[in-house]
């Protein structure tokens, strides 16, 4: 017999990258409107303030998050994707959501975006310091101060400012996570800047977490291996994504840690594909 000829796929050009980003976004708010069954309502009339929410992990959380029922403050820089996540987070009509622009190097704007916060809500349960910025691979000689600069400022110094702004708004069984990553505790060649804002991230969020034991606010330190987000487009655009973790994955382990009783902590969550490093 003669063999079967395979039939040649047609070509398609692949959309831009913004273009899929938002394709990307839109499968996971119509998932997350759903929500999954055991989850609807454990958060209910509890209030979240996420900062760099409009894609990746913070995004994944804002939906997680609102299939739990918890009303949400969004920060981010990119205001046209916090209002579109906005509008499809509240269409159920189960959860309010606040958008601010919100540059959390800035003590002005941070500022602000809590002065928001406490305008519409009367407290604030749960802060997610998840804003964060990589920065193209570049040895420590040919590393520019302004880069520097700018990743310590966003990684670590906004974890700081927000942090400070919301704790006298949180109470005992309050929750604080503090998303870092694997560069927290081990280093990449060429990734300075970012390894350095990491492991003073750590820092911090071990110290939060002593001076905050007796008022009862918990704090978490989100640890994750490689994560299918746009942050590897700043250093490493060509990653094998299909190896890593989803952000939605990620949500739900931050999500068992802050819904835990007010007399139980998860100090430290750290979790990666379980093929290994890539």
């Amino acid at each position: 017999m003669a063999a079967s000829k395979r039939r040649k796929k047609p070509l398609h050009r692949k959309p831009a990258r913004r273009e899929r980003a938002d394709r990307a976004d839109a499968a996971r708010l119509v998932r997350a409107e759903t929500g999954e069954r055991n989850t609807i309502g454990i958060l209910r009339d509890k209030v979240a303030v996420i900062t760099g929410a409009s894609r990746g992990i913070g995004l994944a959380l804002a939906e997680a998050f609102a299939a739990a029922e918890c009303d949400l403050v969004l920060a981010a820089r990119d205001v046209r994707r916090l209002r579109n996540a906005a509008a499809a987070l509240t269409r159920s009509g189960r959860v309010r959501v606040i958008v601010k622009s919100c540059d959390v190097r800035d003590p002005k704007q941070v500022a602000a975006l809590f002065a928001a916060v406490k305008q519409r809500f009367p407290r604030i349960d749960i802060l997610v310091n998840n804003a964060g910025i990589a920065h193209h691979m570049t040895p420590v000689p040919e590393l520019s101060v302004e880069k520097w600069n700018e990743v310590i400022a966003t990684n670590l110094t906004g974890m700081f400012l927000c942090s400070r702004s919301a704790i006298p708004w949180m109470s005992r069984g309050g929750v604080i996570v503090n998303n870092l990553s694997v560069a927290a505790t081990g280093v990449f060649a060429g990734e300075a800047a970012y390894c350095a804002s990491k492991w003073g991230a750590l820092g911090l969020t071990n110290t939060l977490r002593e001076e905050l034991r007796e008022k009862g606010i918990r704090v978490v330190a989100l640890i994750p291996g490689p994560t299918d987000t746009e942050i590897w487009n700043q250093f490493w655009p060509e990653a094998p994504r299909d190896k890593m973790m989803r952000p939605e994955d990620v949500a739900k382990a931050v999500l068992t840690a802050v819904t835990m009783p007010a007399e139980t902590a998860i100090d430290e969550i750290r979790m990666g594909p379980a093929t290994g490093s890539l």
